[in-house]
């Protein structure tokens, strides 16, 4: 079955800690993306976000530095398996650059997915730390 890989990237004004642990809380995870998450923050641990739309399995941890996770959205279908989610937190001078590596997506859907994360995660991200409405 052919797949397909992206990379996009955003530098976010806040220190890699904060946004690793914010990508793993349900809870900040809910705020700076404005939808419902659901995660168990460890090895094995599974995950839902965007109202379960997306859904998967943290498979690696190494923190603050990088993510790796079992990644679908409710569009793939039954015998496509899950694409991989790599998440980096690389430290800047103003900040964190947030890199996904994201590998494994079904043919013909990446550019939507490349889309997605800007629309549904970086812009929302962009104003939730930007704003300093994050604990």
């Amino acid at each position: 079955m052919e797949t397909e890989t992206i990379q996009c990237s955003i530098v976010l004004p806040v220190p890699n800690e904060q946004l690793f642990h914010a990508w793993l809380d349900s809870e900040a995870h809910t705020q700076f993306t404005g939808a419902g998450a659901k995660i168990i923050p460890a090895p094995g641990g599974k995950f839902s976000a965007w109202d379960g739309y997306i859904s998967g399995e943290t498979l690696e941890i190494d923190p603050p530095h990088r993510i790796l996770q079992s990644w679908r959205t409710t569009e793939f279908s039954d015998d496509n398996p899950d694409s991989l989610l790599e998440v980096l937190f690389e430290v800047q001078d103003n900040g964190t650059r947030l890199i996904l590596n994201h590998s494994r997506i079904p043919a013909g859907q990446a550019e939507s997915y490349r889309q997605g994360w800007e629309d549904y995660y970086f812009l929302p991200m962009r104003d939730y730390f930007s704003s300093g409405q994050e604990g």
